[in-house]
């Protein structure tokens, strides 16, 4: 999936979530915090690709990325659930020691970026290529398991049919949080 379809699919699953979580009230800093995190998890299991948008972020960032993408191949072993573990782990610690607990919730922030990455591998198995899993094996796996079904990145069907679609969801999960 390309990097906007990611951030759509990401955000239709934080307002999936949000909606049936019961959470009615967040401070503004707590949601624009969430969103923003969100997106980052979305972009975060590319981490190895020198294109990611998250390099454009650091300065020399797009160097770092492309020596990272010399040790680490595309949809290794950040789209697995080894990767999901240690972004989990990683991720924990940086938003407990970025946030202050008195103006934003951290356990929301938090758990905002892990759907995030979970949404991006979800997004991912439904491509050709599929995802490792079982990162170090060499296994890839896809939904539907059936490889010419699924995804081609890019392509027409995800411009034309997986945007709007999520997109619409999105708006669903929304409309449904907005009226309780």
């Amino acid at each position: 999936m390309i990097a906007r379809t990611h951030s759509l699919f990401a955000f239709a699953s934080l307002a999936g979530v949000a909606v049936y979580s019961g959470k009615t009230e967040v401070s503004t800093a707590t949601f624009f915090a969430c969103l923003i995190f969100n997106t980052i998890g979305a972009l975060l299991p590319d981490i190895d690709q020198a294109s990611n948008r998250l390099w454009d972020l650091i300065p020399g960032g797009e160097s770092i990325g492309k020596a990272l993408g010399v040790f680490m191949k595309h949809r290794g072993i950040s789209h697995s659930f080894l990767g999901i573990f240690l972004i989990d782990k990683f991720s924990y610690w940086l938003v407990t020691n970025l946030f202050n607990e008195n103006f934003v919730d951290v356990g929301l922030v938090y758990w905002s970026l892990v759907i995030g990455v979970i949404s991006h591998i979800v997004a991912d198995s439904l491509t050709e290529e599929g995802v490792p899993l079982l990162y170090p094996l060499k296994i890839n796996f896809g939904l539907p398991p059936v490889k010419p079904w699924r995804i081609k990145t890019g392509g027409w069907f995800e411009n034309l049919v997986v945007m709007p679609v999520t997109g619409l969801i999105a708006i669903y999960f929304v409309s449904l949080y907005l009226r309780r």
